[in-house]
């Protein structure tokens, strides 16, 4: 069953890119006390991915902060290095790169999509969500096509 709107979001470990390697952030630390943009994508260093969604966020980070978001995420299934090369990449310092290597978050969420046939496995399919204190406030979900999670979409909600 996919999360919805009013649903807390799991407890679930997740990795990011530190410093000093992979390191480990929970859902509760992100998201408890917080309102927080979480999006994410099919795979980084994808094409639309990477020539547009993660793009629109880097572009409109300091706006959607500006409208009371303490944190932005961008979540994939990949490992905490891929995330952080690619944040590295995109100039996405002001964005909190997520890594669900084992795609449990994803799959907690209802949000898994099967890209065997791409070869990919287990990904995301490219969501946004506004998340407030671990409750889902928004959750947009899209096809293949980048629409209703980009970040004009979501800064528009906001």
């Amino acid at each position: 069953m996919t999360i919805a709107v009013g649903d807390k979001i799991p407890s679930i470990k997740l990795k990011y890119a530190s410093d000093k390697g992979p390191a480990d952030i929970t859902t509760d630390e992100i998201f408890n006390g917080k309102k927080v943009v979480l999006f994410a994508v099919p795979g980084a260093f994808t094409p639309t991915c990477t020539a547009a969604h993660l793009p629109g966020f880097v572009v409109n980070v300091d706006a959607i902060k500006a409208k009371g978001v303490d944190t932005v995420a961008c979540m994939a299934v990949n490992d905490a290095f891929v995330m952080g090369a690619w944040g590295k990449s995109q100039n996405a310092e002001h964005i909190l790169m997520l890594a669900d290597g084992n795609a449990e978050l994803t799959r907690a969420l209802g949000l898994d999509l099967d890209a065997s046939g791409f070869g990919m496995g287990t990904r995301s399919k490219r969501f946004a969500m506004i998340v407030n204190n671990g409750v889902v406030e928004l959750l947009n979900v899209d096809g293949v096509a980048l629409e209703k999670s980009s970040a004009e979409a979501i800064l528009a909600a906001l």
